[in-house]
């Protein structure tokens, strides 16, 4: 009788301490589930700030001791279009990858363009490899007279007005970041003051 009256009372404390055990493991669940769903809502909101878009997407292989290794190269501009502007090239495994590096990659290099009017404030030329990108403003209401890469990068930096021309290589790659080179070396205008002459008494 001792024995049957001492398995019963070690019963109920090993049945307590399992639930207790579990219940503080799914507490611990919960509460980091809660934290990760908090950071994807700010990833969510940082990718809505700006509008992206893929300029160039290649499939390029290195060739190593092993054999030839596959990869994939991601040209990415981002804008909010209203004078902000970045530009992103990285390599991931996948293309996916590959996009989402150079995107961040983008926001961490993000420029503000100065403008005036609804268009760059003075002509500017700027030189990367062998292309070369010549920036020019324009009237309100001519709009983009621009092609290819410097088109895209104009749209999404919100400059409604701009002409543009392209000298040398016209790689995608090259021709953006002559193109972010470009914008970078503009400066506002400086408008020259009145002088106010004194008044003299007659």
């Amino acid at each position: 009788m001792a024995e049957e009256i001492k398995q019963e009372q070690k019963r109920p404390s090993r049945g307590g301490g399992g639930s207790a055990r579990r219940g503080s493991g799914g507490g611990r669940g919960r509460d980091s589930g809660g934290s990760r769903g908090r950071g994807g809502a700010r990833r969510e909101e940082e990718t809505r700030e700006y509008d992206q878009k893929v300029l160039d997407l290649a499939r390029v292989t290195r060739v190593t001791a092993g054999g030839k290794r596959m990869r994939f190269r991601a040209a990415v501009v981002i804008g909010d279009r209203k004078g902000a502007i970045g530009f992103g090239l990285a390599k991931g495994a996948d293309v996916s990858l590959a996009v989402d590096k150079a995107t961040r990659q983008a926001k961490r290099g993000i420029l503000r363009v100065s403008l005036e009017s609804g268009t760059v404030p003075h002509p500017v030329k700027f030189k990367f490899g062998a292309t070369t990108v010549l920036l020019k403003p324009a009237p309100k209401g001519t709009g983009l007279k621009a092609g290819g890469a410097v088109r895209v990068m104009l749209e999404l930096g919100g400059i409604p007005n701009a002409v543009s021309k392209i000298f040398g290589s016209s790689n995608k790659i090259n021709v953006a970041k002559a193109t972010m080179g470009a914008l970078a070396d503009l400066r506002p205008s400086k408008k020259p003051s009145r002088a106010v002459s004194p008044s003299r008494d007659v």
